[in-house]
């Protein structure tokens, strides 16, 4: 690595710093990263350079906290970038303090290649499309001639190949046929792979199969209204769509929603937590707190989804190289959505529009990017009495917070939901669809073990989706612990004194003392959870710590055997779970992200990210400021349903707390129905706003009320 000396250049800009938000973790506003980005310019002059990122460098954690808790200063807006100069390997990255107007650090980088932007994969595209051996190899593919406009191509990070390293900034191009615009091209995958230079903005290398496979001449498989029509249109129904499923499900808040947000401060029953989003993670959620009856207690500094891994299990070449870290290649954020109301979000809606820059350094906008709003959870709690016919009862429905974001990974779209209840549990649901990622096969040709033929002549090989979320927990104050904890028959034998009947069981909870007790996997047949807890703060009844329970059973093993490439890039992916101490040094990294800061084209080689943290594994994690990192996701094995749009796929996670309250802690959410013995049995109306005597908007399906009656 080449570091320049740190510098302050430019110290003003002609227009000064932009107003700054109210928040210091409110994410960089348009104005602040054009400000940025002009600043950076006049450090580059007589270069060419093009922006990859502009974002906010969080404030380091005990300086915000000495603002928020203590009344210090407020910590200055710090942003980092990193630029792709002509003519120059690597990156350019540095730090900027606008509100000094000060480029506070700035260094050029060798051995890295940068995050990639939608912009890149859309450029690779004109690439292949204008390369003369390109044009060729589609000839002998079997594209119908003079149809390279439809030549489509995937454009995927390229993981990393021994024949360039980190050198080139490279990328592969997984082509595909489109007989019409319109079309899905995944159901005509070609048989060869590009490599494109993006600094050279050419095509490098063409990797070629020892056996060539011609282009289908099957219909394409297609998914859009007009082809649901073509497949399934009849004369009764041309549309081709389910005729009964065409009632709509509308849903209505006539009195407004729950949530307040302040800026992006969000109160919501008794959670506050400020929302912040990035170009890499997403969606982040900071400072989260809990109201317990006017005592606000601190649960967790900052919660996010910080890497994810999607190796694919075709050991032939050049499948090997298709196991994308999205968030460390791509970007959640830079890869996000623009959300659409009555289609991705459902109700009343509050959004949140995302910044990024683009090459030149100006600001766009994703309209939309995060969707928050409410929704019915069900029964919050419930008990009837047996005694009088269970007219005794109390039903407590309860509502639920949504905050959500889609992003786009090439052919796959993630859904990610972040829940949270009443009773204080938090949510992570992610619905997994869009498209297979697939590959030609001839019509005599047998798929073998790695995939599954799900199309005619579409391949689609086995693959699995590793997610890493980063936990920081601050359960009331900022010394915490972990453990596993773990259901386990008695020892003592059946007919023994201390287990005569043979019927008990306990719960086995093991600390993490150091940060190699910590690497862990998920075991079934103890039901594994994994305890986050407060040591020094100790439950008055039952004499256990402050906790938050992880729940979550959904953690396929990483299938790459040791020495993988995938195992070295995603070293996070072996294990369910790492915990490492926190460090808040001063460039205010604090241990972010897993598989090191520039993922792109690294080898897994070297330390960096969660080898580097875990280092000799004897560093304390217990009653201290840790980072919980917990990997979970799931394994494809793809089948035609999946094709040619998957339905979605659902997987989830849980954080619960236990031994936080003194009691359940929505006894205080108001009733839907409630009767006490007595007022059974004096006649009284009890609490009711569920009946149909009051909730006037509610109907029977079919119109029969006999089931209301009292």
């Amino acid at each position: 690595m080449e570091r320049l000396a740190q510098l302050a250049l430019h110290t003003t800009s002609a227009a000064g710093a932009p107003p700054a938000p109210a928040h210091p973790l409110d994410p960089l506003s348009p104005q602040e990263i054009k400000n940025v980005s002009t600043l950076v310019k006049k450090n580059y002059e007589g270069k060419i350079i093009n922006f990859n990122t502009i974002t906010l460098r969080e404030p380091m954690k005990k300086a915000y906290y000495e603002w928020k808790e203590k009344n210090g200063p407020k910590p200055p807006r710090i942003a980092y970038f990193v630029i792709v100069a002509d003519g120059d390997q690597g990156v350019h990255e540095g730090v900027v303090d606008i509100t000094a107007q000060h480029i506070v650090e700035f260094q050029h980088t060798t051995g890295v290649q940068p995050i990639l932007t939608p912009h890149d994969l859309q450029t690779t595209e004109d690439i292949v499309r204008n390369d003369p051996e390109v044009q060729r190899q589609c000839e002998i593919s079997g594209v119908p001639p003079n149809s390279m406009h439809q030549i489509y191509c995937d454009a995927w990070t390229i993981g990393y190949d021994e024949r360039w390293g980190a050198e080139k900034r490279l990328q592969q191009a997984l082509m595909y046929w489109r007989s019409d615009e319109d079309d899905s091209h995944y159901s005509h995958p070609l048989d060869f792979c590009p490599i494109v230079d993006m600094n050279a903005k050419k095509v490098i290398y063409i990797d070629i199969p020892q056996r060539r496979r011609k282009i289908s001449k099957h219909k394409h498989s297609n998914f859009h209204p007009k082809h649901i029509a073509e497949k399934f249109g009849t004369k009764e129904n041309p549309s081709g769509f389910r005729q009964n499923d065409n009632f709509p499900i509308n849903v209505t808040q006539p009195e407004g929603v729950s949530f307040n947000l302040d800026g992006h401060v969000m109160s919501w029953s008794n959670f506050k937590f400020h929302i912040g989003f990035n170009y890499r993670e997403g969606i982040v959620l900071s400072d989260m707190t809990y109201n317990d009856h006017g005592n606000e207690r601190s649960l967790f500094h900052r919660i996010s989804l910080c890497e994810m891994v999607v190796p694919y299990g075709c050991p032939d070449f050049p499948h090997q190289r298709k196991h994308a870290l999205d968030i460390g290649e791509y970007g959640a954020g830079n890869c996000t959505n623009p959300l659409a109301l009555g289609c991705d979000c459902k109700g009343v809606i509050h959004y949140m529009d995302a910044h990024f820059p683009d090459k030149n350094g100006d600001a766009f906008t994703v309209r939309n990017a995060i969707c928050i709003h409410e929704e019915d959870d069900g029964i919050l709690f419930k008990h009837s009495d047996f005694r009088d016919d269970f007219q005794t009862t109390v039903t407590t429905r309860g509502k639920k917070l949504i905050i959500s974001q889609i992003f786009t990974a090439a052919n796959y779209e993630y859904c990610l939901y972040w829940i949270f209840r009443q009773d204080g549990t938090i949510k992570l649901e992610i619905r997994l669809t869009g498209i297979l990622n697939t590959y030609i096969c001839a019509d005599d040709e047998d798929t073998g073990k790695w995939g599954t033929q799900v199309y005619p002549n579409v391949n689609a090989h086995n693959h699995q989706h590793l997610f890493s979320l980063r936990l920081h927990p601050r359960i009331d104050g900022d010394n915490n612990s972990a453990a596993t904890s773990d259901a386990k028959s008695s020892p003592f034998p059946t007919g023994s004194a201390e287990n005569k009947y043979g019927n008990g069981f306990y719960c086995e909870k093991t600390t993490f003392n150091k940060v190699k007790d910590s690497i862990t996997d998920f075991e079934s047949k103890t039901a594994r959870t994994w305890d986050i807890f407060n040591p020094n703060s100790v439950h008055k009844y039952s004499g256990k710590p402050a906790t938050y329970k992880l729940v979550s059973t959904y953690c396929s093993p990483l299938l790459a055997q040791e020495g993988s490439l995938v195992r070295k890039r995603a070293p996070w992916a072996a294990n369910t779970t790492q915990v490492v101490p926190y460090s808040d040094d001063a460039h205010g990294y604090g241990r972010l992200y897993p598989s090191g800061d520039h993922v792109a084209q690294w080898s897994g080689d070297g330390v960096r990210g969660m080898t580097s943290w875990i280092d000799d594994g004897e560093a304390n994690v217990n009653n201290t400021d840790i980072v919980f990192f917990h990997t979970f996701g799931i394994t494809h094995f793809p089948a035609p349903e999946d094709f040619p749009v998957m339905p979605t796929e659902i997987f989830d996670l849980m954080l619960r707390p236990r031994n936080l309250h003194t009691e359940n802690p929505v006894l205080d959410v108001k009733p839907s129905y409630a009767k006490t013995t007595s007022e059974v049995k004096n006649g009284e109306a009890g609490v009711d706003s569920c009946s149909l005597n009051v909730d006037k908007a509610s109907r029977l399906a079919f119109g029969n009320n006999d089931c209301c009656k009292k």
